[in-house]
């Protein structure tokens, strides 16, 4: 088992990558990205990094599994019960009192649990279809599970259920999806107003103007320049007193744009802009 890595590898693998693929991993926290690194070392039986190295620069379709290795994030149904009450009960109604209609960035959606949240709380609110929301990721692969909306039954049950049972839902969410052996399916209407794009945070500019961007626990694993340079981007993508929901993780109070901001909620990392 590999249980290290040394700075010389790592970059080399850093540069290999931005080279061949065009992705830029060089500003990520190393802590994270090594981690992340070595877990694919182990799990696939590589000797050495650079081993890994010469197999992605040599393979762009092989580099496109390593890519999702590399950017798995951990998501579920409904994370943080408190959030989604929150956004129910006090910011949307004040969004949908000064719009008739919106539009959401969800960036780092993932597998996708959390913008089928977001429909379910539009819904039961009576407001989704006053809503436009796309959905963005750097991993192809990713974003195709979460258009797909097949998640395992046994997260389900053991976090999803649970966690909109906290929520306090109108419904039970079971409502919003099939069970199909170990699989669950949601329910795809939930989606018909929701786009589903590849972007880079780190490379692109976002994809519109937005009432509201939600990127949770994406961050984390950038360092301090990049989530400033990021963060910089959601002010700009952001319409006047637009809102940023961030990670329980995360903070903007170091960012350049933060005199940009007011706090709407500290407990749930929720933030206004008050000035371009």
């Amino acid at each position: 088992m590999i249980e290290d890595l040394d700075s010389l590898s790592l970059k080399a693998f850093v540069e290999t990558v931005k080279e061949k693929h065009g992705y830029d991993f060089s500003n990520y926290a190393t802590s994270s990205l090594k981690r992340r690194i070595l877990r694919i070392l182990n799990t696939f039986n590589y000797n050495s990094l650079e081993e890994l190295t010469k197999k992605v620069a040599a393979d762009s379709n092989y580099f496109k599994e390593i890519l999702a290795e590399i950017t798995v994030n951990v998501t579920e149904l409904f994370r943080d019960p408190s959030l989604w009450r929150e956004l129910r009960d006090k910011i949307f109604p004040s969004i949908f009192t000064a719009n008739q209609d919106i539009k959401i960035w969800h960036a780092g959606c993932s597998s996708g649990e959390e913008v089928y949240s977001i429909c379910i709380l539009l819904h039961e609110i009576g407001c989704l279809d006053r809503v436009k929301i796309v959905a963005t990721d750097i991993d192809h692969v990713i974003i195709e599970k979460a258009r797909s909306g097949k998640f395992l039954y046994k997260n389900m049950e053991d976090v999803g259920d649970k966690n909109y049972i906290r929520y306090e839902g109108k419904k039970k969410l079971s409502d919003y999806y099939t069970t199909n052996g170990i699989y669950v399916q949601m329910d795809k209407n939930l989606l018909r107003n929701v786009v589903f794009k590849e972007h880079n945070l780190v490379e692109n500019e976002s994809p519109g103007k937005f009432d509201m961007i939600f990127c949770r626990n994406v961050m984390i694993y950038f360092n301090q320049f990049l989530q400033n340079e990021v963060l910089n981007m959601f002010h700009r993508s952001l319409f006047s007193y637009g809102y940023l929901t961030i990670g329980s993780k995360e903070s903007i109070i170091w960012c350049d744009v933060i005199n940009k901001f007011i706090t709407i909620s500290r407990e749930e990392k929720i933030y206004n802009k008050i000035s371009e």
